[in-house]
């Protein structure tokens, strides 16, 4: 046989520009429709049909399931997809990739895009001037989709014709007439190109060539794409390497997934190609067993009833395979991090704004409940157990005497800010690196401001502590008084706060919160009256007025931060921005 190096480096380079046009192609896609299906992704229910439904109209919109699988991992890792949620969208997908076989049997021997694909390029180029980024993203699009066909076109020709190398039947005879032993070659040559290859459509392309050119008959092709479909899990569980136990479970529960389905395929092999010829026949053509022009229709319709059957099937599983994952992959405790350390970033977060915001928001929610928590109730000598139960603030007040003795600048250097300032570069390098929309942007500067508010929280407290330990039990009455005041107020508003962010009928402790946060605008003129009369009688020295002055100004401020944060944080929807606040 005349087929030289030369001939193998212009097959590899066939299947290279091949490769090319299909990522850049994905790549134009993603970025026309990406955000969009991301956000259809991480908010998306765990009804198991809708993950079905999502993860094929999102694969068959990217024109990939690798990239879809690596958003479902990534997605896992970040915890914003559950482990059933993920299976059911990486079934879909499966469905979703067989829209590209398809297009390459169509498009690709049915039709001659060879003719038209340079005028793609042509108009596609030319696309990729105009001003908006959506018509330029278009003209990558059809790019790619032009130079994936020459690719294709190069692919056909680069592989030789076994009408004029009649030795390569052959030497192929050696290992198709081996029985069912054959068929598991072939499924594992199959798995074997898509892990080298790491495209299941570039494997899918090469074996429809093959059948077209009479290389292999049909059932082997067939033993080939099952192997595909093994050999695409692989890009998953290798990104899965370096993530939680999360994502390693996603990437396991798709390769058992696919491997299920082999099996049962493996089982009843014969029968089910008997129904694939079958199904061929109602369309008029020609039988695949007789006609080596009828394969590559007869394979995309085996490749897309095989992943239909077993999506259709397995949905009633997924509850056992995620049971069974589970077994293969424990959870593992995460490593106790020092007090100071973020829980929720890390390097893998800021893959796409919807992990990074989800995280983000994870990272401050805890910031404020295990910190800033802590630090506003001690420093006003409060329980958080009393905040957290019924008693009304007057009665939390009245059981809280005692003097905490709560430093709050070494809690603040302890606990708040080495976490505070992670937040703050993951969510400035997300909004600098990152691609987003004008509401993930904002969501992000949300974040930024709560934050803000919960250091200003602090450095408020501060000053307020100082003068609660000094006068809560103090002799003068009056002093006590006022500063209980203070601390009941405070109780009041961190009680509701918590009402807000845990309980039902948050629409009802929103508008309580809002009362609050108004009263605490108007607060700053009832303190000068106050004050003024219990100077007038002489009940207090002016230098305690002058304490008292400063710290309700400084406790009217804080209830307003605070009530902020909880409104950045856990709220539905941004009245803070909405007000210009």
């Amino acid at each position: 046989m005349d087929y030289g190096f030369y001939d193998i480096l212009q097959l590899l380079g066939s299947l290279g520009l091949f490769l090319f046009g299909m990522k850049v192609m994905s790549d134009a896609l993603m970025s026309l429709a990406g955000d969009k299906m991301r956000k259809i992704l991480a908010t998306m229910t765990s009804n198991r049909v809708f993950g079905i439904f999502t993860g094929f109209f999102i694969t068959s919109i990217i024109q990939s399931s690798s990239a879809t699988t690596l958003m479902v991992v990534g997605f896992s890792n970040a915890s914003l997809l559950t482990l059933t949620e993920a299976i059911s969208v990486i079934m879909g997908a499966n469905i979703g990739t067989t829209i590209t076989a398809w297009l390459i049997t169509i498009l690709g021997f049915k039709v001659s895009m060879s003719t038209i694909a340079l005028p793609l390029v042509g108009l596609g180029f030319a696309l990729t001037f105009a001003k908006k980024q959506n018509l330029k993203n278009w003209g990558t699009f059809i790019i790619g989709f032009a130079v994936l066909f020459i690719g294709l076109q190069f692919l056909k020709d680069a592989v030789p014709d076994i009408r004029q190398n009649p030795e390569i039947l052959e030497f192929l005879k050696r290992y198709t007439d081996l029985g069912f032993w054959s068929v598991l070659l072939f499924l594992f040559i199959g798995t074997l190109l898509t892990v080298i290859i790491q495209s299941s459509s570039a494997t899918m392309a090469l074996t429809l060539i093959m059948t077209a050119q009479g290389w292999i008959p049909f059932p082997l092709a067939a033993a080939m794409v099952l192997g595909e479909n093994i050999g695409t899990t692989i890009t998953a569980n290798l990104a899965a390497i370096v993530a939680n136990f999360h994502a390693k479970r996603t990437a396991r529960a798709h390769l058992i997934f696919n491997i299920i389905g082999v099996i049962w395929v493996l089982v009843l092999f014969y029968p089910f190609l008997k129904i694939i010829e079958w199904l061929v026949s109602l369309t008029g053509a020609e039988s695949p067993y007789a006609s080596a022009a009828a394969i590559p229709v007869a394979l995309s319709l085996f490749h897309t009833t095989f992943n239909i059957t077993n999506t259709l099937i397995l949905v009633w599983f997924i509850a056992p395979i995620a049971k069974v994952v589970e077994k293969l992959v424990p959870s593992k405790l995460e490593v106790k991090k020092e007090i100071d350390e973020p829980k929720y970033l890390n390097k893998e977060i800021i893959k796409y704004p919807e992990t990074v915001i989800f995280s983000l928001l994870k990272e401050s929610k805890y910031l404020y409940e295990n910190a800033v928590f802590e630090i506003v109730t001690h420093a006003l000598n409060i329980h958080r157990e009393d905040i957290k139960s019924d008693l009304k603030p007057k009665e939390i007040i009245k059981k809280s005497q005692e003097d905490f003795g709560t430093d709050v600048r070494n809690l603040y250097y302890n606990k708040v800010k080495t976490i505070y300032g992670e937040i703050i570069r993951y969510a400035t390098t997300a909004q600098s690196t990152l691609k987003m929309g004008k509401s993930q942007n904002d969501q992000i500067t949300n974040i930024i401001i709560a934050n803000r508010k919960m250091v200003e929280i602090i450095k408020a407290v501060l000053e307020i502590s100082i003068n609660v330990s000094n006068y809560q039990n103090s002799e003068n009455k009056h002093m006590a008084k006022q500063y209980d005041k203070f601390r009941k107020k405070m109780a009041k508003v961190l009680q509701i706060i918590y009402l807000f962010r845990t309980k039902d009928g948050k629409e009802e402790h929103y508008a309580k919160l809002l009362k609050l946060r108004h009263a605490a605008k108007e607060g700053k003129y009832q303190t000068t009256r106050s004050i003024n009369k219990l100077i007038s009688e002489n009940l207090i020295t002016p230098e305690m007025a002058s304490s008292l002055v400063n710290d309700k100004d400084n406790l009217n401020e804080t209830i307003k931060n605070l009530i902020s944060v909880a409104e950045l944080l856990y709220g539905d929807k941004d009245s803070l921005l909405e007000n210009g606040d």
